[in-house]
């Protein structure tokens, strides 16, 4: 009982908890909501870290029910937005600190997509067993494995090669980026001075990048969790609503696929698409820090501890066309 009511503290399981954002706007006024969930946020972090059974359980149907309700929640908003402020702040005031953060943000989705990045030749190498096995040998099943064997029907694994796509589109994306893969059209950006990019930079971090990655989110994170337990949580429900749901939680995981015999892990693309957007914000934060030390620092600092693959002579020369490897 006692953890249950600290929790009701950490979720805000009171009244307010029914109105909707707008309607908190209208009754306390922007200002004084937006900074009422901000400095409340100090207890729910605090709370979250303190106990963290009343969330992680997943063998007690409430704790499971207090996790997916969190995950999806204004207190969850508030608690990311205050840790980010933080940290701007501390860079702020020392850039080595913000200096740190962008390499081990940049760091991280770096080794990610160097990692994921090999399901592209994965792919490669299961479409071309899938067409000798199909093809030359008739065969109806791949089984891989020494000793005990992993085997599933040829449609199972020519399906799951949507996942390994997937699996290259979600968690590489960040790494494209920080390698500068992306496409972009600077018809403005390309002419303006240095410090009037980085401010361009900074603006759309701010405004289009990290917004979009919330909105993803919000829509993935509730799509993901409809396709795992029942009954279906839903974004409008209240943690009440979701205690009362808790009594006949029990797991459903989607296992329904596009044929009879085909990949039957489709929840999985909902988990790359919270990874995804997850992996995105993260980005346009350190994306706002870079572009801001940029701004600071001036020209010197372009580029500064940036790691991008780079081919070696050698190599360049193999892969551009004859006239450009003269140039």
């Amino acid at each position: 009982m006692e953890n249950e009511t600290a929790c009701t503290g950490f979720f805000r399981a009171r009244d307010e908890d029914t109105l909707s954002c707008l309607d908190a706007f209208q009754e306390s006024g922007a200002i004084q909501w937006f900074f009422g969930n901000l400095l409340e946020a100090f207890y729910n972090i605090g709370a979250a870290l303190a106990q963290p059974a009343a969330w992680l359980n997943w063998s007690d149907k409430e704790a499971l029910m207090r996790f997916i309700y969190f995950g999806g929640s204004v207190e969850f908003f508030f608690a990311v937005l205050l840790i980010v402020l933080v940290v701007a702040i501390i860079g702020f005031i020392r850039n080595e600190f913000m200096w740190g953060v962008v390499r081990g943000l940049e760091g991280g989705a770096n080794l990610i997509g160097r990692i994921f990045a090999w399901a592209g030749l994965l792919m490669v190498l299961q479409q071309i067993l899938i067409v000798f096995m199909q093809r030359i040998f008739t065969a109806s099943q791949i089984s891989l494995g020494i000793g005990t064997s992993f085997t599933k029907d040829i449609s199972w694994w020519a399906e799951m090669l949507k996942f390994e796509n997937a699996l290259v589109v979600t968690l590489c994306c960040t790494y494209t980026f920080v390698q500068g893969g992306h496409v972009r059209v600077d018809l403005v950006y390309s002419a303006i001075g240095h410090r009037a990019k980085r401010v361009i930079d900074m603006f759309g971090s701010l405004v289009f990048m990290m917004p979009v990655a919330i909105l993803v989110w919000l829509y993935g994170w509730f799509f993901l969790w409809r396709h795992l337990v029942t009954p279906n949580p839903s974004a409008s429900d209240t943690l009440d609503r979701l205690m009362m749901k808790s009594r006949a939680l029990r797991w459903n995981v989607e296992t329904i696929g596009f044929s009879p015999n085909g990949f039957d892990a489709y929840f999985l693309f909902k988990v790359l698409l919270v990874m995804f957007a997850g992996l995105v914000f993260l980005q346009g934060i350190a994306f706002f820090f870079r572009s801001f030390l940029e701004w600071k620092e001036g020209e010197e600092s372009e580029g500064k501890y940036l790691d991008r693959d780079v081919l070696e002579p050698g190599e360049v020369e193999m892969a551009a066309p004859e006239h450009l490897a003269r140039q």
